[in-house]
Parts: structure tokens; C-alpha cells; sequence
């Protein structure tokens, strides 16, 4: 099984319209900085999935027929806006399988278009798709959102964004059995009081302590995480990295 974080940007992404914070100049100068929005691609055996869609050239990515589907956390903009275009195709039916959420984006559901929106997951049910187990997590953030327990090929991974903490049924869920990796929120550095939607370093690392994984990654990373870990980098735990727009795990 393998996981490519495809993009790990918080809404902003880095670098941010106008900033001059030295990460934001470093993405400038240094593709290899820029962050995206948050988005990944999940295959094992023969599925491929994208976990969100907030890519806006995902028709430029992914030819037809090259993926399954998509696993949608929420439908917040930045998660979602690639789906205002890859509607309009022709010829195919991508299924988009997240959280029941009235509002959705925009007009998505009024005009689907070729994306089948008929499936919304229930938290903690598990679909099997192909040698691909999948099981929703809820998470604490402003609108309905999940996150994605993968299992296959004899791993364990937790996809966790974008959240607050985490709800004590999705903590217990994931304790059941030991983890082989969590990616996790972790969009702003270590805050003085509790952050409000995101997760802040000392939050993020609260949750590892909690689960215990063999290693973590963070994503959905601001500009500030960034600037911060350009001077603390060196103080993450071992087990606990940093992820970039096309990490392979």
C-alpha cells in the first residue's frame, strides 16, 4: 500500500499572496517549498483513490479512468474546488464517497455532473474496495468531516485532516490496533491557548502521544509552521515528520 500526499498546504498554501515571512520567500525562490492544497492518492493492488480533491488541475493530473474514485473528507473550498471542473466530464462516472453534508460546494449536487454523490459514508462504517478496507473517522472541525482508517496489504494508516483533536470514539477506534503511520493536521506552530479549527504543534503531538503510531507525518501545514520549523525543526520527536507536495510513505 502506498500513500502520496500530493499536496499538504493549509487553505493559504504556501507561499501566501503577499506574505514576506521567510518561508513564504524561501517557497518562492525553492519549488520544492510551495504547498498545495491538501490532497492525497491512496493505491493498493489495483485501487487508486484520491483522498480530497482541492487540486484544482486534477483533470490535468489524471487522465480518465486512472483513478476509482474519490474519498472526500469535507467540503470546504480548499478540499474541494477540483471537483467544480472534473464534474463537466463525459463519458465515465467518478464516485465520490464523504460525509452527508447538506450544503456540499457551491452547486455540486445540483448539477453532479459525472460525479455520483449517492453513497455518503456513516462514520465507522468499513467499505471494502478490492484488497482496500475503509473506514470513516468523524473528526472535530466546522463543517461535517472524516477522516480515512486504510487498511491493506497488511498496513494500518490513519488519514486525519482537518480536525481539532479528535473525538473520543475516533481515539478509541484507532487504539484498537497499533498504527504503521498517521498523518495528521498540524497547521500552526505550538499556540499559548487552544487552538480554534486546526490543530497546533502541541495538540498534533498530543494526538501521536495518544495513539501511538510507528511513525507520523504532518500535513495540511501553514506558512507560520513552516517559518517556525525553519528554527525548531531538530525538536520533533523521532518517530514524527514533516510532509512536502509529493511525499511518497
Amino acid at each position: 500500500m502506498r500513500l502520496t500526499l500530493l499536496g499538504t498546504g493549509d487553505a493559504r498554501q504556501v507561499p501566501v499572496y503577499g506574505c514576506e515571512c521567510q518561508a513564504c520567500v524561501r517557497a518562492h525562490i525553492d519549488e520544492r517549498w510551495r504547498r498545495r492544497p491538501c490532497c492525497a492518492l491512496i493505491e493498493c493492488g489495483e485501487q487508486r483513490w484520491l483522498i480530497d480533491s482541492g487540486l484544482p488541475d486534477l483533470t490535468d493530473r489524471f487522465p480518465p479512468r486512472s483513478f476509482n474514485g474519490i474519498f472526500q473528507t469535507h467540503y470546504h473550498a480548499d478540499h474541494a474546488q477540483g471537483l467544480l471542473h472534473l464534474r463537466w466530464g463525459q463519458g465515465l462516472t467518478v464516485p465520490v464517497h464523504g460525509p452527508a453534508d447538506p450544503e456540499g460546494l457551491a452547486d455540486l449536487y445540483k448539477h453532479p455532473g459525472i460525479l455520483d454523490f449517492s453513497q455518503p459514508f456513516e462514520p465507522f462504517e468499513t467499505r471494502t474496495f478490492g484488497n482496500l478496507n475503509v473506514t470513516p473517522l468523524p473528526l472535530l472541525h466546522s463543517k461535517p468531516t472524516l477522516g480515512y482508517l486504510l487498511q491493506g496489504e497488511g498496513r494500518r494508516i490513519a488519514y486525519l485532516t482537518d480536525t481539532v483533536g479528535l473525538p473520543p470514539a475516533t481515539t478509541a477506534h484507532l487504539q484498537r490496533q497499533p498504527l504503521d503511520l498517521l498523518v495528521l493536521d498540524c497547521s500552526i506552530p505550538p499556540q499559548p491557548h487552544a487552538p480554534r479549527n486546526h490543530n497546533d504543534l502541541n495538540l498534533a503531538l498530543q494526538c501521536i502521544e495518544e495513539l501511538q503510531p510507528k511513525s507520523a507525518v504532518l500535513t495540511h501545514v501553514g506558512h507560520t509552521m513552516d517559518a517556525w520549523l525553519m528554527e525548531h525543526r531538530g525538536e520533533l520527536p523521532e518517530n514524527v515528520s514533516v510532509g512536502f507536495d509529493g511525499c511518497v510513505l
